[in-house]
């Protein structure tokens, strides 16, 4: 069986989220795809969505996820 890895790219400014871009198909994969976005945005990256001030990272990079501003690829491993 092959594990499925994600792959989140440095998101800039000016990149939107890419078409072919999956769906988020379960609670795990939003997790995972908002804990690296989170870190970005730790990092200084720019939120994608607008949001009350003083929201905590982690809920931003839900909401970026959930909305679709956040492109990200599977990745496939062959064991």
């Amino acid at each position: 069986m092959s594990e499925k890895k994600i792959e989140t790219p440095e998101v800039s400014e000016e990149m939107e989220a890419q078409e072919d871009t999956p769906p988020v198909d379960s609670k795990y994969r939003l997790i995972i795809v908002a804990a690296r976005r989170s870190k970005q945005l730790q990092r200084g990256a720019r939120p994608r969505v607008e949001m009350e001030p003083k929201r905590k990272l982690t809920r931003v990079a839900m909401a970026e996820v959930m909305a679709g501003k956040i492109p990200y690829t599977l990745i496939e491993e062959e064991k």
